[in-house]
């Protein structure tokens, strides 16, 4: 299956394709909305800011194309927060796909902020995304920002405060982990997505 990796400024869509080609997939890396044609599923990978990644995509074209695509789409660390509302960081406006506001991380004593290393997943609610991932299962986190618990979650993640690991909602579905550094967890989940048909 050929799966679209839009090319969002990020420095991880090189491990992404990576992942995706020990799978099985064929990614290709999308530089401009015209490259989404065609492609029955699109990945959006992201590290590092919600402003200039949310400026890419309007300067390529990506932000009339998105919200109108009829297959699915997974956000990747800043990739699922830029599908939400809006984004503290920067105080951007976002795609708007799901409801919410991303904020900054808290931390607490002895908690770094940015969040980085390994965490658990807790299972909130059931979804082929998390077919044969176990509750309680470790991936690797890399974020200062968060998106907040709502209907839309269906795996939350504490570090200081709870907050969305993976999301899903429709054709719409993002994971805060990097499941391309998150072993045989982060496997799981792209292939489940591969394998997703949203209702």
């Amino acid at each position: 299956m050929e799966v679209a990796v839009i090319d969002a400024g990020g420095a991880n869509f090189g491990s992404v394709c990576y992942a995706l080609e020990r799978l099985g997939a064929a990614p290709r890396v999308v530089r401009d909305a015209d490259g989404l044609r065609g492609m029955p599923r699109v990945l959006l990978p992201g590290v590092g800011a919600a402003a200039p990644a949310m400026a890419l995509l309007r300067e390529r074209g990506f932000i009339e194309v998105l919200p109108r695509l009829e297959v699915p789409l997974l956000g990747i660390c800043v990739g699922m927060q830029l599908l939400f509302e809006r984004s503290e960081e920067g105080d951007v406006a976002c795609l708007g796909l799901l409801p919410g506001r991303v904020r900054k991380l808290q931390g607490g004593p002895g908690l770094r902020v940015p969040h980085m290393g390994w965490n658990t997943l807790e299972m909130v609610a059931p979804s082929p995304l998390l077919e044969g991932i176990a509750a309680g299962a470790s991936a690797y986190f890399v974020h200062g920002y968060a998106a907040p618990v709502t209907a839309d979650c269906i795996a939350a993640c504490t570090h200081g405060e709870r907050f969305a690991a993976v999301v899903a909602r429709g054709r719409i579905a993002g994971a805060q982990f990097h499941p391309e550094r998150s072993a045989s967890v982060g496997a799981r989940l792209l292939d489940n997505f591969l394998r997703w048909m949203p209702a």
